[in-house]
């Protein structure tokens, strides 16, 4: 089996750090356009396609099959453009408190008002920045001082396209098994709003109680929930 992990908005493949070792097959932490070792393309240029098409070359590089794809919130919507570009090499799909707006509607349709409202003041010269105060409530609200160092250490600039474009979910209406994560004490993505999430692509559904970020807080029920999938 293999793993490969798309993270969310403001992070890029090192957030999963403390989750990785906890796997037991291949893993592959993608980095999307704009940061880590995409860092040199203009992050202000990036689109959805550009996500999905990105993830879609990494594991064509690794060669990496029967693949349990994990979406962490705004991966939510570049998981169902890798579903649809390589579908044959997906075991199981498993978002973790992940985004699902309908579909043709925008990320910013499908988020908390409050959340909306920091994210909009965020916006500037086309990036998104989440300020460090923003981050601390929607981020570390279950983070110790070494996860929260962590957590605030990791966050890049975005691309504020992504955003407001519309979404495809065509992928998600592929056969391919489901599991949403439901994050009992998420701050930035409401449990009621990842029960629409879970519902509107009929998944599966655990529930763990932790923020936003539990790869980080809670990496060990994380990491067994994922293997579990990797199983079905």
């Amino acid at each position: 089996m293999s793993f490969v992990l798309i993270h969310g908005a403001a992070c890029g493949a090192a957030c999963w750090d403390p989750l990785i070792p906890l796997l037991d097959g291949d893993t592959l932490a993608v980095d999307l356009p704009g940061r880590g070792r995409r860092g040199d393309v203009d992050v202000r240029t990036v689109t959805l396609d550009d996500c999905g098409k990105a993830v879609a070359a990494d594991i064509l590089e690794r060669d990496l099959t029967d693949i349990v794809l994990v979406g962490h919130s705004f991966g939510g919507v570049t998981v169902p453009r890798v579903m649809a570009l390589l579908p044959e090499r997906i075991r199981h799909v498993v978002l973790l408190s992940a985004v699902v707006p309908e579909d043709r509607t925008r990320v910013l349709d499908q988020i908390d008002p409050d959340v909306r409202t920091a994210v909009e003041a965020g916006i500037g010269g086309g990036v998104y920045s989440i300020g460090a105060d923003a981050a601390q409530v929607m981020l570390c609200n279950d983070a110790d001082e070494e996860q929260t160092e962590f957590i605030l250490g990791g966050l890049v600039d975005d691309a504020a396209a992504l955003l407001a474009e519309p979404v495809d979910l065509a992928g998600y209406e592929l056969p391919i098994p489901r599991t949403y994560i439901h994050l009992a004490d998420d701050q930035c993505y409401p449990p009621e709003l990842q029960a629409r999430s879970s519902e509107r692509i009929g998944a599966d559904t655990v529930t763990l109680h932790a923020g936003h970020m539990a790869m980080v807080t809670m990496p060990d029920e994380v990491a067994a929930i994922l293997t579990a999938a990797a199983m079905n």
